[in-house]
């Protein structure tokens, strides 16, 4: 397992241009391994390593937690994976077994949990070296570069809806229809549950119902909370989008003992809640992370076998710079992903 070269996009520094370095891929440590990268997706939260904002972030790095490639080298101590297989790598890159989440099998909280293209190099490169314990076997009907996306946006909103406490036949409502909304809506259709799209604009609707809404409400038309209310309420909303000030109206369109749960993170400010309708009501306000390697295969397996696909823009890895640009942008449909081998 010799060291292998290849390029890598890398920020120099909070704020920086991506830069096309060629550099040394060294061989995996006990407990890693070495991905050959086939693609990786560019997602919103790439934002933190490219302006700086994750606390105490090392420089030189290159970003990327939407990783499909395929094994390249093994390190020692790594039972389970061998060069050639299909894998992927997500936000969570790794775990440390030893701290009490851990040791209670909760691994997506581990207190010492490293993330991918943070913490370590991640997929905007042709080589990833990571922990084995975040790894997730790919499942041969998927191609590596739609998958990329189901390693974030798909977990996350897929992983959250499961986790839920919603049955089949009960109502569950998307906000918003975008790289993690269009994702949801699918999952959500899939999984059984009557689906409801909410969004801005009727022109959304048609995409809604493609996705597999069964009820698409337009925000800029219709009050949300009484449309989901005439429906008898939602047992569960979830939020993809980051504007605060539109979700003023959540609370109010749960059911009695719903749930409103947020996998968008608001950037408008803080989200404001009514107690009234959680203490009168029994309703609950939740936050979900997106999940462990093992969290990915069960997300990659159910799109694999339900049809579940992210809508993608590609670009080569030499065009990172502006494959970033318009994924912040807001205007890719729906997710944004580098085509690197």
């Amino acid at each position: 397992m010799p060291p292998v070269k290849g390029r890598s996009m890398q920020v120099p520094a909070p704020g920086g241009a991506f830069q096309l370095v060629q550099k040394e891929f060294p061989e995996p440590g006990p407990g890693h391994v070495r991905i050959r990268v086939q693609a990786c997706g560019v997602c919103h939260s790439d934002s933190l390593t490219k302006e700086g904002h994750w606390p105490g972030l090392q420089f030189p790095r290159a970003p990327g937690h939407e990783v499909a490639g395929i094994v390249d080298a093994v390190g020692p101590d790594v039972p389970l994976f061998k060069p050639g297989q299909r894998v992927g790598l997500g936000w969570h890159g790794g775990h440390c077994n030893y701290c009490p989440p851990c040791r209670r099998g909760d691994f997506i909280l581990c207190e010492n949990q490293p993330i991918s293209g943070i913490n370590y190099d991640g997929g905007y490169a042709d080589y990833v070296i990571a922990p084995a314990n975040a790894l997730a076997f790919m499942p041969d009907e998927l191609n590596l570069t739609d998958a990329a996306p189901l390693l974030c946006a798909g977990i996350t909103t897929f992983n959250a809806l499961r986790n839920s406490g919603a049955r089949t036949g009960d109502t569950v409502a998307i906000v918003g229809i975008g790289g993690l909304g269009h994702l949801a809506i699918q999952y959500a259709a899939k999984a059984g549950y009557r689906t409801v799209a909410v969004a801005r604009g009727e022109d959304k609707a048609a995409l809604a119902k493609q996705l597999g809404a069964h009820l698409y409400i337009d925000t800029t038309s219709q009050d949300p909370a009484k449309e989901l209310q005439k429906i008898g309420g939602a047992h569960i909303i979830l939020s993809t989008i980051t504007s605060a000030k539109a979700l003023e109206w959540v609370i109010d369109g749960l059911a009695p003992a719903g749930k409103f749960i947020l996998v968008g993170a608001p950037e408008d400010g803080p989200l404001t809640v009514s107690p009234f309708p959680l203490l009168l009501g029994r309703r609950t306000v939740a936050g979900w992370p997106s999940g462990t390697g093992m969290d990915s295969e069960d997300t990659l397996k159910f799109s694999a076998l339900t049809g579940v696909k992210s809508m993608n823009e590609v670009y080569p890895l030499d065009k990172a710079e502006e494959a970033y640009a318009r994924m912040i942008s807001g205007k890719a449909r729906f997710r944004v992903v580098l085509k690197v081998s």
